[in-house]
């Protein structure tokens, strides 16, 4: 008689109590603003936390360039999902390659995120896109938007995607009109 073998606990425990580890989490890469974006960035979204705030140790501060006892990484989250932020030093600079989408329900949700993402220093840029004063790039980008740009109505999907070309912010309102008129 053949002997079942349980299957194996799952290995995904929490690094800390009461903090779910995602199997991939972005690292963003920082000159020395590590901390000050991580709390920003908490500041912006709900349900969001700083987990832990790790500091450089003597060793390695030859080859990294940075003072002991200084700010390494920042572990925390937004809306639930698992960031670090890295001062890593200035050699690597973001740009628009990479960016996070911030999916709105309603006109005041993308007024909100555009509004706190920009200030202080942020850009905007075209069709919903910016960069915050640390130079991360968003996309607060409506889901009616999305729906919207995919309509099986070429001329539908094609008109939304003609008024989402000339705005900066996204205007739901415009997009309605848009497509309501196509």
């Amino acid at each position: 008689m053949a002997t079942q073998r349980k299957a194996p606990a799952s290995r995904k425990k929490p690094a800390r109590p009461g903090v779910q580890v995602q199997p991939i989490s972005p690292c963003l890469w920082f000159d020395d603003q590590a901390e000050d974006a991580a709390r920003f960035y908490v500041s912006v979204f709900k349900k969001s936390r700083i987990i832990q705030v790790n500091r450089y140790p003597a060793v390695g501060q030859e080859i990294h360039g940075r003072r002991a006892g200084s700010v390494m990484t920042v572990d925390f989250t937004l809306n639930g999902l698992r960031f670090t932020a890295l001062n890593g030093g200035p050699q690597f600079k973001f740009n628009e390659a990479v960016s996070f989408v911030i999916h709105c329900d309603t006109q005041e949700e993308v007024d909100k995120y555009w509004n706190a993402l920009t200030r202080d220093g942020g850009e905007e840029s075209m069709c919903g896109w910016l960069k915050d004063k640390f130079g991360v790039s968003w996309q607060v980008t409506p889901n009616y938007l999305i729906e919207k740009m995919q309509d099986k109505d070429p001329k539908k999907s094609q008109a939304v995607m003609k008024a989402m070309l000339q705005m900066r912010k996204i205007d739901i309102a415009t997009i309605k009109r848009a497509y309501e008129s196509a």
